[in-house]
């Protein structure tokens, strides 16, 4: 009897699974696509403000009306 308690069967372990493959992860922190409200740099504000005064013929206006135009359009991606 004693033979027969030490031979008591063993549950099989379950069975390790496959080790999962790096190209099926998703990355931790989505990539994502520059977006659109990125601030434009002072540089890139001020030439888009040129353009905007040389467009209106280089005639007195007002520059900050012309600065303010020129973030708004770079902001949204227009030009």
């Amino acid at each position: 009897m004693a033979r027969q308690n030490a031979q008591k069967s063993q549950p099989n372990p379950a069975p390790k699974a496959a080790p999962e493959r790096t190209e099926d992860k998703k990355p931790a922190v989505p990539v994502s696509a520059p977006t659109r409200s990125a601030a434009p740099t002072q540089e890139q504000i001020a030439r888009r403000a040129y353009e905007i005064f040389q467009a209106r013929g280089g005639t007195h206006g007002s520059p900050e009306q012309d600065w303010h135009q020129a973030e708004r359009e770079l902001r949204l991606g227009r030009q």
